[in-house]
């Protein structure tokens, strides 16, 4: 059953969580937009694609995800190209919570920290500021010869 965009349990916008993987990405949203609210996903572009599709189906405008390692880059990219509103967070300020073990588990966490807000985004510059960046970070790598 596709997601029916409606107010939130709390009366709000819909809010999404992502757990960040190497491999696939898990997404929960609220309980009442979805049959299978929580859902795996690949992380190749044609899957982040299908991510920000599968949110816009739902009705959610405001994501939050964990910054691990690289691997958030594209998806946030594009889920912000895409006009969402995506906040960056701090995986230790989000894991302190004991028993919290799984993906799924993890992705359901910020989805509910989400809604209820009690997550500040990290700041990101703007994207002119992140490619001058990564030009300068690759000027500045030895080379080996």
């Amino acid at each position: 059953m596709p997601c029916a965009p409606g107010e939130g349990r709390q009366g709000v916008n819909g809010y999404a969580g992502i757990d960040i993987g190497s491999s696939s990405h898990f997404v929960a949203v609220p309980a009442d937009r979805d049959d299978t609210p929580v859902r795996e996903f690949r992380s190749f572009t044609v899957n982040l694609q299908e991510i920000a599709d599968w949110l816009t189906a739902c009705g959610v405008d405001t994501v939050a995800m964990e910054s691990t390692g690289v691997y958030w880059i594209p998806l946030f990219e594009l889920l912000e190209s895409r006009g969402f509103t995506v906040f960056l967070v701090n995986a230790r300020n989000v894991k302190n919570v004991p028993g919290r073990k799984s993906d799924v588990l993890d992705c359901q966490w910020l989805q509910q920290l989400m809604s209820f807000g009690l997550l500040m985004g990290a700041y990101r510059p703007p994207d002119e500021i992140c490619a001058l960046r990564a030009i300068v970070a690759a000027d500045l790598k030895p080379v080996r010869t």
